[in-house]
């Protein structure tokens, strides 16, 4: 089985300015993927997918190669992940190059370990899942969500008003770190989540969407804490 690893890093980050380079405690927080796919000895090849040359530089300084550069039509605010992945298959493939699985891992995924890439792989295969991605529990019952109707607040679902917490069914959400794919799978459905996708959990410990800067510095006290604890 051959595995390649692709880092989508556009350079035209709107809301952190160029934030899939910016230092996150010390190094380029790309790196941390960079570094998370290399150790876990688990791909043939670890790929960054970018349109920006310092980008690349930064890329192949910690161990990643840039084959190639994203076209105009993948580099814009509207490609969505599939389209960057469904392009570098394309170029592989095109100088003979294929693989049996794909992880498309984003570039601003600290936490991301070896461990918790090779758990996925290990489910993607011996459930013969067409992708598998880590899920985070969110924190309260989406069945008890509240919206404004003009200026007074009431349920989403009214059935669920008087319901207690722990008597709700759980509800996740992606996690936002990485994709394992079966490459032909994904290619002829055009998409990530089919009806035969498979999920590990994390905690709200192990993850953070990195939308702005509050974010961010949430991202790096978590990291820290993590890395404590495991002194």
């Amino acid at each position: 089985m051959s595995n390649l690893c692709i880092i989508p890093a556009r350079g035209g980050s709107k809301r952190i300015p160029r934030k899939n380079i910016k230092p996150f405690l010390g190094k380029p927080i790309i790196a941390y993927s960079i570094e998370a796919a290399i150790n876990s000895g688990l791909f043939d090849e670890v790929m960054v997918s970018t349109d920006d040359y310092e980008i690349a530089e930064i890329a192949n300084k910690y161990g990643a190669t840039v084959p190639f550069f994203r076209t105009e039509k993948t580099s814009t605010d509207f490609a969505t992940t599939f389209d960057v992945i469904e392009e570098v298959v394309e170029k592989y493939q095109a100088i003979n190059r294929n693989f049996d699985f794909i992880c498309c891992l984003y570039a601003c995924a600290p936490f991301v370990t070896s461990d918790r890439l090779s758990e996925s792989l290990k489910i993607l295969e011996t459930q013969e899942y067409d992708s598998v991605f880590p899920v985070i529990p969110f924190g309260f019952p989406i069945q008890r969500a509240l919206k404004f109707e003009g200026e007074k607040i009431n349920f989403f679902y009214p059935e669920f008003s008087l319901s207690r917490s722990q008597d709700l069914e759980r509800s996740y959400h992606d996690a936002g770190q990485f994709y394992w794919l079966n490459t032909d799978i994904c290619l002829k459905h055009k998409k990530i989540l089919t009806n035969n996708s498979g999920s590990i959990i994390i905690s709200e410990m192990e993850g953070q969407d990195i939308d702005n800067e509050v974010d961010w510095n949430i991202a790096e006290l978590k990291y820290e804490l993590l890395q404590k604890n495991k002194l």
